[in-house]
């Protein structure tokens, strides 16, 4: 089994949209995360769409399906979970808070994340700062801005000057 505590971990709870997630398997192959798909999909992990936004990569990532964000935690009961949302306030670009081996938890496109797990985890809910005349960003590049951002305070991007 892959250890887990030296990857960021990406988790998508419902993606909707094929593209979205095969652009975040893109991205995790590229920085060495594991991808986690939580839930019921909005599309067949077989999809033509999916796929080609995964391009030829797809060996290259780690994918885990689970049925809940509660199997996945029971899984990994040391794991920190950070919940994205446009709906909280702490900045995550925050200095030091992210660990290897931390989850960086999005939810679907049309609905991001239920009110009731933002609201039963205050400190561990982290947005992206957005002052322009936007509501939100698309997954994938929400997922690529939170990732490379934990990669940059962990010091992980080795071959970066």
């Amino acid at each position: 089994m892959t250890d887990y505590t030296e990857l960021f971990n990406v988790v998508l709870i419902e993606p909707e949209i094929p593209p979205n997630t095969g652009n975040v398997a893109r991205l995790c192959a590229a920085t060495g995360a594991c991808l986690h798909l939580v839930g019921k999909l909005g599309f067949s992990i077989d999809d033509r769409q999916l796929k080609r936004a995964g391009l030829d990569y797809w060996d290259k990532v780690q994918v885990r399906q689970w049925e809940s964000l509660e199997e996945l935690q029971v899984a990994f009961p040391d794991g920190r979970f950070w919940f994205l949302s446009t709906k909280v306030a702490r900045n995550c670009y925050e200095k030091g808070l992210y660990q290897p081996g931390d989850y960086l938890v999005f939810g679907k496109e049309t609905a991001g994340l239920p009110a009731e797990l933002l609201a039963a985890n205050p400190e561990r809910c982290l947005t992206i700062p957005m002052p322009g005349q936007v509501r939100s960003l698309n997954l994938s590049n929400a997922v690529a801005v939170v990732l490379y951002e934990a990669l940059r305070q962990t010091r992980q991007l080795h071959n970066c000057t």
